[in-house]
C-alpha cells in the first residue's frame, strides 16, 4: 500500500489525474463484467430450478 501510495506522490511519472482515469476504466470494465456473470449465474440457476422441479424431464 504504501508502494501505491509513494507512486501517487512521484511527479516523475503520470499524474494522479491519469491514474484515477486508469482506475476509472478498470472500475467500469468490472462492472460491466459483474453484470454480465451475474446474468448467466441467474440463468443457470433458473434452469436448475426447472430441471428440479419437474423431476428431471426438463433438463439439458
Amino acid at each position: 500500500m504504501t508502494n501505491f501510495i509513494n507512486m501517487l506522490k512521484d511527479e516523475s511519472g503520470a499524474s494522479a489525474a491519469e491514474y484515477a482515469l486508469i482506475l476509472a476504466i478498470i472500475g467500469a470494465t468490472l462492472a460491466v463484467a459483474a453484470v454480465a456473470l451475474g446474468s448467466s449465474i441467474g440463468n443457470a440457476i433458473g434452469d436448475t430450478t426447472t430441471c428440479i422441479e419437474s423431476d428431471g424431464t426438463n433438463c439439458p
